[in-house]
């Protein structure tokens, strides 16, 4: 959108993300323009890793880069479990801002990294293709990998709880690269981790969505692990992917975000067979299935939006 890239030829990303009325405005930036029925608060899922002793910037060209990787017991041994109040208040003041500016008109979102694709982050330093490092961490040294992985689903628990508290309505775990994993490793080294989260947010009574990508074969893992909607991107039909998931849980997505790209014609194709395909069954969320790219039209987001009204 031109008033984000206004802003953003003033301000670095996180210079954006720590001033809470910058935060706010940028949140509010696509629900005052497209007939969006939820707003999601302007963040980053690397954020609480600083209050972790995990330091990082977003390096030109290169995408986020950690300082310091995690890689032996005395790295994991250092990580401080972050204090979300006091390492991410930030984060909190701008969803009360937005929470305010909405006024019961929007619902607003709130969100956090699960702890698999922080913990790759951590590990590798930077993103990654293979995820090798992150892999030979969880084979060869279990207990730094469940020192790691305590920690982050610790901190990731107060971190979403304090967002709950602070106005967000609905919570998203983001397992962005957790589909580089096997089922089997996914159960063992994973699982219960994203559970302790999000079986936390259930006692709280708070909704929550879990999201992944590249994760056909692990939607019913990722539905054990908890969740009342199960993200699931454009690589497998939205019924298959909701068989999967199973009864008792809807399911967000799934257009792939280059199709709004297409002419026209074709987008609006796309998006009636996935409703097609969700049937008008309760649950389903309309979304892409992953972010939307920085060169997106936004004439065709408009346009989504309000087909998907019309067509619900």
């Amino acid at each position: 959108m031109a008033e984000y890239r206004s802003i953003r030829e003033r301000y670095g990303l996180l210079e954006m993300f720590k001033n809470p009325e910058l935060s706010a405005e940028v949140t509010l930036q696509p629900v005052k323009a497209f007939s969006v029925d939820a707003a999601i608060i302007f963040a980053d899922i690397l954020l609480p890793l600083e209050g972790m002793g995990a330091g990082f910037e977003f390096a030109q060209g290169e995408g986020p880069v950690i300082h310091r990787p995690v890689r032996t017991a005395a790295d994991a041994n250092a990580l401080r479990v972050a204090h979300p109040e006091e390492d991410l208040g930030y984060v909190l003041k701008a969803l009360e801002l937005v929470r305010k500016e909405l006024n019961g008109e929007v619902a607003l979102i709130g969100f956090a990294g699960a702890p698999f694709t922080l913990a790759s982050y951590m590990i590798e330093g930077r993103s990654s293709r293979s995820f090798l490092l992150t892999k030979k961490m969880m084979y060869e040294q279990r207990r730094v990998w469940d020192k790691i992985m305590s920690k982050l689903a610790e901190t990731i628990t107060a971190y979403l709880l304090a967002q709950f508290k602070a106005g967000a309505q609905v919570l998203q775990l983001f397992d962005s690269w957790v589909g580089c994993l096997a089922p089997t490793d996914y159960r063992e080294f994973v699982l219960p981790y994203s559970q302790t989260i999000l079986q936390a947010l259930r006692q709280a009574g708070v909704p929550s969505i879990h999201f992944g990508t590249a994760t056909a074969d692990l939607l019913p893992l990722m539905r054990a692990a908890g969740g009342d909607i199960i993200g699931i991107d454009w690589r497998t039909g939205l019924d298959v992917a909701w068989s999967r998931v199973g009864e008792g849980a809807g399911v967000q997505g799934n257009l792939d975000p280059v199709t709004l790209f297409a002419p026209w014609q074709l987008l609006a194709a796309r998006a009636k067979e996935i409703l097609d395909r969700a049937g008008g069954r309760p649950g389903h969320v309309f979304n892409v299935g992953h972010g939307i790219l920085p060169a997106t039209p936004v004439d065709s987001v408009k346009r989504l939006a309000d087909f998907v009204h019309e067509h619900r």
